[in-house]
C-alpha cells in the first residue's frame, strides 16, 4: 500500500448535484412563500415581525438538531435519540448546578459534554459493533429516557440566574439570541458540508460506504464524529430549552426527533444516503413552523396541523422524485 494519503474520490453525480439540491430547494422555497402568502391572507397576526420573532425562538431547538441531522442522514444514517440526549441534558444542568452546587457555566460545559458522550456512544454502537443506526438509536432512545427520569425523580429544577435566560428569552439587534446561534450553526454546517474533505467523505460513505473504505476513507471515524456532533448539537439545543422555559424536565425533548427528522426530509436529503443540504433542511424547518404557527393562528386544531404537514411532506417529496426522474436523475 502507498505511504501517501489516498485521495479522496470524486463526489458521485446523484451526491453532490448542485442542479438537483436547487431544483429541490427552490421547489421548497415557492411552496414556502405560497404558505406566508395564504396564511397571511387566512390571518392578519400571522405576517408581523413579532410573530415571525417568536417562531424563530421555538423552532431553534428543532433547527441545531436538523443540522447535524444532516449529516446524519446523508451518511445513510438516522438518530432516534436526540431527544432523550437533549431531555437528559437537560436534567443535567440543574443536577450538576443546583444539586452538586457547581457554578452554572461548568454546569453547562458539562451538560454538553454528556450530550457529546451519548452520541459518541451511539457512534460506538454502530460502528464498532456494526448495529444498524436504527435499531441502536432506538435503544439508546430509551436508555437515555430512562437515565434523565432516574436522575430527575420527577423533580423540576427552577431559580436560574437571569443572564442565564438570554440565551433563549434575549435578543441582539432585535433578534431572538438563540436565531443567532442557530445562523452561526448553519453557516459552519453549509462550509463544512459543501467546502472540506470531511463533508465529501460524508457524502461519499453515504453514497457507497464500501466503496468510501476500500478507496482509504476513515469510515468509521467520520461516522464517530458526525454521532458526536449530533449529541452536541442536542445539548446544545437544551440549554436553549432550558433557558427558554426557565425549568428543566425529564420529559423535555420528547418526540422532537420526529420533527427532527421530517424538516431534514422534507428539505430534500435522501434516507437513503448520498444527498443532501443544510439550506434544505432550514428551509424544510420555516415550512414547518410556518405551518404549524399559521394554521394555530387560523383556528385549525393540533391534529389537522398534523394531517396537513404530512400532505405538505408527502407532495414535496413526490413533485421533487418526479423532476429527478423526468430530468434523468
Amino acid at each position: 500500500m502507498s505511504p501517501r494519503s489516498p485521495a479522496l474520490p470524486a463526489m458521485p453525480p446523484r451526491a453532490v448535484s448542485l442542479r438537483s439540491l436547487l431544483r429541490h430547494e427552490t421547489l421548497l422555497a415557492l411552496i414556502l412563500l405560497a404558505a406566508l402568502a395564504l396564511l397571511a391572507l387566512a390571518n392578519d397576526r400571522f405576517l408581523t415581525t413579532a410573530n415571525l420573532l417568536n417562531q424563530g425562538r421555538l423552532m431553534t431547538e428543532v433547527g441545531l438538531i436538523a443540522i447535524a441531522m444532516t449529516f446524519v442522514v446523508i451518511t445513510g444514517g438516522i438518530d432516534l435519540s436526540v431527544g432523550s440526549i437533549l431531555g437528559l441534558c437537560a436534567v443535567l444542568v440543574g443536577v450538576f448546578w443546583k444539586n452538586l452546587e457547581l457554578p452554572l457555566p461548568v454546569a453547562m460545559t458539562l451538560s454538553l459534554g454528556v450530550g457529546t458522550l451519548a452520541g459518541l456512544v451511539n457512534g460506538l454502537i454502530i460502528t464498532r459493533f456494526r448495529v444498524p443506526p436504527l435499531i441502536a438509536t432506538l435503544a439508546t432512545l430509551a436508555l437515555y429516557r430512562g437515565l434523565a427520569e432516574g436522575i430527575s425523580q420527577a423533580k423540576s429544577v427552577r431559580g436560574y440566574p437571569a443572564w442565564f435566560f438570554e440565551l433563549g428569552q434575549g435578543s441582539i439587534v432585535g433578534i431572538p439570541t438563540q436565531l443567532w446561534l442557530l445562523l452561526a450553526a448553519a453557516l459552519v454546517g453549509i462550509v463544512v458540508l459543501r467546502s472540506t474533505t470531511f463533508g465529501r467523505a460524508t457524502y461519499a460513505i453515504g453514497n457507497n460506504e464500501q466503496g468510501a473504505a476500500f478507496s482509504g476513507l476513515p469510515v468509521a471515524r467520520t461516522k464517530l464524529l458526525i454521532y458526536a456532533a449530533s449529541g452536541f448539537m442536542a445539548g446544545l439545543a437544551a440549554l436553549v430549552f432550558v433557558s427558554r422555559v426557565t425549568t428543566t424536565r425529564s420529559d423535555m425533548g420528547t418526540g422532537i426527533e420526529l420533527d427532527v427528522i421530517t424538516a431534514v426530509v422534507l428539505g430534500g436529503t435522501s434516507i437513503f444516503g448520498g444527498r443532501g443540504f443544510v439550506t434544505g433542511t432550514l428551509l424544510g424547518l420555516c415550512l414547518i413552523q410556518v405551518l404549524k404557527n399559521g394554521l394555530a393562528l387560523s383556528g385549525v386544531r393540533g391534529d389537522g396541523t398534523v394531517v396537513i404537514i404530512g400532505a405538505v411532506l408527502i407532495v414535496a417529496v413526490l413533485i421533487s422524485n418526479v423532476l429527478k426522474r423526468w430530468n434523468g436523475e
